[in-house]
């Protein structure tokens, strides 16, 4: 029997539903009983059409989910999602109903592993880059020969006792204090901040510490985060002894070492680029040492030679004492004849002085100055009525010629001047009938209309003559 035929009328109505309702319910009941969900995987298949969504396939070992994140979401992730990129999501648990597949609407995306800690990375070494944290400046320089040298790493790595093997092979005079620290761990940066301030106060036997150097031995990304603090780089930029940085090999580099004053590749290379080599050491010395006595000899050559000399320049006291009371008979003489030809030219200039007062009296400058002044006056008189003759007959040319030119003159010969308006009247041309002018004559003017405007041939003219 089958179990269709078990079941009565009204359970086989209940129970049937179409593939579109069935996808449907099941939709709601995935969205109601896990609203949002973090889930961590793998990314591949992903897609990116062009109506901005994204589809891809989140997977772990054994197991994978579709997802989707539409634009409005995806607008606000910082990276772009590739396959094979470790990542956090954050949505809700769905079904696409048309295909009946179980997935995650995605509302947010976040790196996971070393692609978040490479992308803080970057960002943090822009930052204090545009900040002049890395500038060549502000690099302090190394000690020739450190006094003392600091060294912040853990006691118990592997890096502390190249360090410490290196620096007692090269030169195992310099003294070496440790400064104790965790170098991985999220306490590690704060411990090797309050190292180095702790180095930079000089207290107690760090007083003449003058160069710190900073590291640890090689590790993942992960493992060297510490180094890459924030806190800490400014940390070491703010330090007034310079840093020498040594993290992990040489192919490794974190934010300690661009801001360190000098980055080592190793801490085996900062221990040797902090210590002179003692062998070579040794033969500079021997070289110093031949220089110094080489010198040493030539000086004492040179001051026997002096003294040789000085001795033959050494004279009996007497014939000293002799040729002091030559030069002062000497001296005495010269002395004289300078007194006397100093108090001869004293005398003549005297007497210059006399005679240039003599020459320089008022009374006669007074009568000379008086003679000049009357003789002055006369000039003056002489030529100021000379200027008036003159004057007065160019007067009397200038009114002559004036009264020549004068139009009252031109006037009183029986001419006269016409007007009309304000300007005078030259060509009959422009005159018509009717137009009122006036005529200027010697004593008068007369005020006149104008009945006809005709020309007047010249006299000269063979018209003229016959009219004439």
């Amino acid at each position: 029997m089958l179990l269709w035929d078990l079941m009565d009328t009204t359970t086989k109505q209940d129970i049937i539903l179409s593939v579109s309702d069935l996808n449907r319910e099941a939709r709601y009941l995935l969205e109601d009983n896990f609203p949002s969900v973090l889930v961590e995987g793998e990314i591949s298949n992903v897609a990116m059409p062009a109506s901005g969504h994204w589809y891809l396939t989140l997977k772990d070992e054994s197991a994978q989910i579709r997802c989707a994140m539409f634009r409005n979401q995806n607008m606000r992730v910082r990276f772009r999602p590739e396959d094979g990129m470790k990542i956090l999501v954050k949505g809700k648990v769905s079904l696409y109903e048309g295909r009946g597949d179980f997935q995650l609407i995605l509302e947010k995306m976040e790196e996971r592993g070393d692609g978040v800690l490479l992308r803080a990375f970057e960002q943090l070494k822009d930052k204090l880059f545009r900040e002049g944290l890395f500038e060549e400046a502000l690099k302090k320089p190394l000690p020739d020969l450190p006094a003392h040298i600091g060294v912040i790493t853990s006691p118990t790595g592997a890096a502390v006792k190249d360090i410490i093997s290196t620096l007692r092979r090269r030169f195992p005079s310099i003294p070496v204090t440790v400064l104790p620290v965790t170098v991985q761990g999220e306490t590690a940066a704060e411990e090797m901040i309050r190292a180095i301030k702790l180095a930079n106060e000089k207290q107690g036997c760090l007083g003449d510490i003058d160069v710190l150097l900073i590291g640890r031995g090689g590790g993942s990304l992960e493992d060297l985060w510490s180094f890459n603090s924030e806190a800490l780089a400014r940390c070491i930029a703010d330090s007034k002894l310079p840093i020498v940085s040594a993290v992990g090999h040489e192919v490794d580099f974190t934010i300690a070492d661009f801001v360190a004053d000098v980055r080592a590749a190793t801490p085996t290379a900062a221990a040797e680029i902090l210590s002179p080599d003692q062998n070579e050491m040794a033969v500079l010395f021997k070289r110093y040492e031949r220089q110094i006595t080489g010198l040493a000899l030539d000086t004492i050559r040179q001051k026997k030679q002096s003294l040789a000399w000085l001795q033959k320049q050494l004279k009996h006291p007497g014939r000293k004492l002799q040729e002091q009371a030559q030069l002062l008979d000497d001296n005495e003489a010269r002395l004289r004849r300078a007194f006397r030809n100093n108090l001869m030219e004293l005398y003549g200039r005297l007497q210059r002085l006399q005679f240039g007062l003599r020459e320089q009296s008022p009374k006669r400058l007074i009568h000379e100055n008086k003679y000049e002044l009357k003789n002055f006056y006369q000039r003056l008189l002489s030529s100021m009525q000379q200027t008036l003759d003159h004057n007065q007959y160019n007067l009397s040319d200038l009114g002559h010629a004036l009264n020549t030119v004068s139009p009252l003159n031109t006037l009183g010969r029986g001419y006269s001047i016409t007007y009309s308006g304000k300007e005078v009247v030259t060509d009959y041309q422009t005159m018509k009938a009717g137009d009122t002018i006036r005529t200027r004559l010697y004593n008068g003017e007369i005020t006149s209309t104008v009945h006809q405007a005709t020309a007047l041939e010249p006299s000269n003219s063979p018209a003229g003559k016959k009219k004439k």
